[in-house]
């Protein structure tokens, strides 16, 4: 299957090392042309989790070195969300007869290029840990996977084919829910990431105090509630995506605080990349993320004003008008309520 990787990032680089440690063809595309010349001369090197490797980088180029001639069978998108819909355009030239996209952004990217660019795109996510010490150095963080499937759900010859060939790299898995995979991630980036990036901190650090955890409940129970109105029915994944006793606006219970404690296990101590992001001067994904939310609410005639409200916020801080912390929690809590 020949294969192009976009994005030599953390999680495109792991995926390119490993499948190049396999044996397997694949093309690697980057930003620029100053970061191909730098891959081509360093190689890629994985360690951590699953072992380590290093391989040589060759078939590398900048994105726009790629063209219709090349025709591959397998484009995976491993860029930013605002890089992937930016690259669309370009991406369908490079796609052959029969071709697949694979995007693996978090938040409503995969649905926003299928609108543009049809059913040749194959729905993803990871659930992989992966940080890049600099351009073709990377570790593995976990044992995770990535998730694939058909937007429209069900089970198709070409999910399993795709997961049989990348399953030379890393662990990945079909599910025939794919829509309610992404809304289960969703609910946690919109939550988990986004609140840590106003605070500047961990969520164990901002969810200790009150506004905190009031601010994640009403954020996750928000976009819960938008999820559930266009019918997706979010998969379980780390946890059950309907906390125990769920109702909008609900009050927090012992059977709720321990649900939390559970992702606390999982993410409590994780600085969030949209945070990383703010922190290296980078565009967020927060409109792919919690303006995602906000823009599928409209759509069906609903309301995600908290999600609007740290919409807001955070683009107050990547402007410069606003810096994180714990602080502004209570502001974001009282523009929604006001």
């Amino acid at each position: 299957m020949k294969t192009l990787i976009i994005g030599i990032g953390a999680l495109g680089g792991l995926i390119a090392a490993r499948l190049r440690a396999a044996g397997c063809p694949v093309w690697l595309a980057t930003r620029a042309a100053e970061q191909a010349e730098s891959l081509s001369a360093s190689g890629l090197r994985v360690t951590g989790v699953g072992g380590a490797v290093t391989v040589q980088a060759t078939a590398v180029a900048p994105l726009d070195a790629y063209g219709a001639h090349d025709n591959f069978d397998l484009v995976l998108l491993a860029t930013k969300g605002h890089d992937a819909i930016e690259a669309a355009p370009k991406v369908s030239l490079l796609l052959g007869p029969n071709a697949t996209l694979l995007p693996i952004q978090n938040g409503g990217v995969p649905q926003m290029l299928a609108e543009r660019l049809g059913n040749r795109v194959l729905g993803g996510l990871s659930n992989l840990g992966a940080t890049m010490e600099t351009l073709g150095i990377y570790e593995q963080r976990n044992a995770g996977h990535l998730l694939v499937g058909e937007l429209a759900g069900g089970e198709s010859e070409r999910t399993e084919q795709i997961c049989r060939w990348l399953g030379r790299a890393v662990e990945v898995r079909a599910t025939g829910n794919l829509r309610g995979a992404v809304w289960s991630k969703l609910l946690l980036n919109c939550s988990v990431t986004t609140i840590g990036a106003i605070a500047g901190g961990t969520m164990r650090e901002y969810i200790a105090s009150p506004e905190g955890r009031e601010l994640f409940n009403r954020t996750y129970d928000e976009a819960l509630s938008v999820a559930l109105a266009t019918g997706a029915q979010p998969e379980t994944m780390l946890v059950e995506p309907i906390p125990p006793g769920w109702r909008a606006g609900s009050i927090a219970t012992e059977a709720r605080d321990a649900w939390i404690a559970r992702i606390l296990t999982a993410y409590g101590d994780v600085t969030s990349s949209m945070l990383q992001d703010i922190r290296r001067g980078r565009t967020t994904e927060i409109e792919f993320i919690n303006g995602y939310v906000v823009n599928v609410a409209r759509q069906f005639g609903l309301d995600a004003p908290m999600n609007a409200a740290i919409v807001e916020t955070v683009h107050a801080i990547t402007s410069g008008r606003l810096a994180p912390s714990p602080e502004l929690l209570p502001q974001v809590l009282q523009a929604h309520l006001s």
